[in-house]
């Protein structure tokens, strides 16, 4: 990883917009600092288009997507997208109505056995504005040990789902979407750019292990100084400060390099 200082004009200048993670990426321990916020506001007025991507629940990105300067919100790790259309938000599921029911059916089922073996852990408060996925508390109100993260997340592989872990939560899925292909889907559709051209026109920000996808799938991807986790793949760049203050120094940085073209 380079300090995020080492950008260079050449990648800054052909930009199009940011992506963000929310989690102690955008968001300090779960709260939106007011610099944090202002940085947006200056990507934006610089012409750049932001979207969020987060495994937080579509039920949030339904309200973060009207109050965020953001084109849309890609939520639950890729497998819903909240995006405004005109003047509407409008949730785009990546399954048809069908096929979310069968899949929250296995759910619900799994969860039950899950529940047997491992009673210690408890389900995420943000559960009921759920969609595609089920997660569990293992670091924004509680601190669940590593070891007894993996075991929880070997078990739920082992009944057929798929698992993502993130600074707060270990997710639970059947779902085959990740943060990276729901992101590049949106993106392309959106800018009318194919799939390879938008891993060049867009920078991510991230900080954990669920964020990996996309640190691997976008050209500029940018870890704030807090980054953590068991990532196979790391961001390209990595800021000084951590968390909001990492997302601004970015920002600041990105701003700098295409004012002086």
């Amino acid at each position: 990883m380079r300090p995020i200082a080492e950008l260079s004009a050449t990648e800054a200048a052909r930009l199009r917009g940011v992506a963000f993670d929310l989690d102690d990426t955008l968001l300090d321990h779960g709260r939106l600092a007011e610099a944090t916020y202002s940085a947006l506001f200056r990507l934006t007025e610089a012409g750049l288009e932001l979207y969020g991507v987060t495994g937080r629940p579509v039920g949030w990105a339904e309200v973060l997507a009207r109050l965020f300067p953001v084109k849309a919100i890609v939520a639950e790790n890729g497998a819903l997208v909240c995006a405004r259309r005109g003047e509407r938000i409008l949730v785009e599921d990546s399954v048809d109505a069908a096929t979310r029911r069968e899949r929250d059916e296995r759910l619900t089922q799994l969860l039950h056995r899950f529940a047997l073996s491992f009673p210690d852990l408890e389900p995420a408060d943000d559960v009921r504005a759920r969609v595609s996925d089920r997660t569990f508390d293992i670091g924004e109100y509680r601190q669940v040990a590593p070891d007894r993260v993996a075991e929880a997340s070997a078990f739920l592989r082992e009944q057929g789902a798929r698992t993502f872990v993130s600074s707060v939560h270990l997710h639970a899925t059947f779902d085959y979407a990740d943060k990276a292909s729901g992101a590049v889907r949106l993106l392309a559709k959106d800018s009318g750019l194919d799939s390879t051209a938008v891993r060049h026109a867009y920078a991510y920000l991230g900080d954990s292990e669920n964020d990996a996808s996309c640190f691997a799938a976008f050209a500029v991807s940018i870890g704030v100084a807090n980054l953590r986790g068991k990532s196979t793949l790391r961001p390209r760049y990595v800021t000084a400060r951590p968390m909001g203050s990492g997302v601004v120094e970015a920002s600041e940085v990105i701003l700098s390099l295409r004012r002086k073209l």
